[in-house]
Parts: C-alpha cells; sequence; structure tokens
C-alpha cells in the first residue's frame, strides 16, 4: 500500500508541474523487491533503455551511480554527503542530485522520542543494512544516544527481506523496543515497542 501510495503522490505531482504520464512524459517503474542483486540488474536494464532521468532512493542510489555518469540521477537519501554519493549538499558535482533526509543527525531526536513513549525503555534492538554507509552512520548514532541513555543495545544487520522474520523472532521477549533504520530491503522507518506476545506499533 506505501508504494501505491508513492506513486500516486509522484504522478499526481508531475500532472501539477505538466508532466501527464502516458501523453507527455513516460514512465518505467522498476522494483527491487528486497532483492539487493536485483538492483544492478535494473540499473543496467535503464542504461541500455537510455531513459533521459532516474528517480530513486536509499542504497540503489550507489548502485545507479556506477552504472551511469550520464543520466540524471535524482535521489532521496539519508546521508548523501557521507556516504560519497555527492560532493556536498550545495554543489553535488556530477550527475546526482536530489534530496537530503539528514537521517543521521535526526536518529538521536527519534530516539529520545521513542523513550518519551516507552518510560520503561531498557533494551533496545536496532535492525539496519551495513552494506550502506549512511544506515550504518545512523545505527551509530543512534547506538551512541541509546548508551548515553543508559540503555542496552542489540544490533541486528539485515541485508535482506528474508533477513527480518527471524530477527523479530529472536527478539521477542528480549527488547522492549526496536528502531529500524529504513532500507531497500524493508522499507521501513519506524520505531516499535515490543512485548513477549510480539509487536505493537
Amino acid at each position: 500500500m506505501p508504494r501505491v501510495r508513492a506513486r500516486a503522490a509522484f504522478t499526481e505531482r508531475l500532472r501539477e508541474l505538466g508532466w501527464i504520464e502516458g501523453r507527455t512524459v513516460a514512465i518505467e517503474y522498476r522494483w527491487s523487491e528486497g532483492r539487493p542483486e536485483r538492483v544492478a540488474e535494473i540499473a543496467a536494464e535503464l542504461v541500455q533503455q537510455k531513459v533521459h532521468v532516474i528517480f530513486t532512493y536509499g542504497a540503489a542510489v550507489a548502485t545507479l551511480k556506477q552504472a551511469t555518469t550520464s543520466i540524471p540521477i535524482v535521489l532521496i537519501a539519508m546521508d548523501p554527503v557521507g556516504s560519497g554519493l555527492v560532493a556536498s549538499l550545495s554543489h553535488p558535482g556530477g550527475n546526482v542530485t536530489g534530496l537530503s533526509l539528514q537521517a543521521p543527525e535526526s536518529a538521536g531526536k527519534r530516539l529520545e522520542l521513542l523513550r518519551q513513549l516507552v518510560p520503561r525503555l531498557r533494551r533496545l534492538a536496532i535492525l539496519f543494512d551495513a552494506t550502506y554507509s549512511a544506515y550504518a552512520s545512523e545505527k551509530d548514532n543512534v547506538q551512541a544516544v541509546a548508551r548515553n541513555l543508559g540503555l542496552e543495545v542489540e544490533p541486528h544487520d539485515s541485508r535482506r527481506a528474508e533477513d527480518i522474520a527471524p530477527v523479530f523472532d529472536a527478539l521477542k521477549g528480549q527488547a522492549d523496543a526496536l528502531y529500524i533504520v529504513g532500507n531497500s530491503a524493508n522499507g521501513l522507518r519506524i520505531a516499535t515497542t515490543m512485548s513477549p506476545m510480539g509487536l505493537a506499533v
């Protein structure tokens, strides 16, 4: 459902700008379905089709940047400078531009909010993808803030969609809350509280 809403919002904004799908612009949608290896296939496919611009987010950006230096890439990324995708926010350089979510810098604020929502928070689990430096950076920031707050921290590297369910099973009754760093596999950025019975958003 989030994918449908995102696509609808994207096409609606294009329409407002005069770009009408099927009339003034052709849009090719591709999804990696939580499989990192699929991103390289998609990148090669888009380069071969000689599309005019690529819009993407998250860990896929680095792969697309390696695939082409000429097709403009518009991205949404947590830390495009820190992850080496652009030279700076004001002068990105190369063929990559877009929006920075500044997630690593705000990770501590989200954790402080989570602690207000869960006053008895003592044990925190973090789900992240270590293959993408911005996600690893956010995990490090959350971990540092959590330790300063006196919390026990248990990080879990989740690189594929199928890695997620086993982590949730292992954490039942073992963590008070779960901080999820969004990535191409899980597509989420949420904080949830946990109980022995399961998860409660």
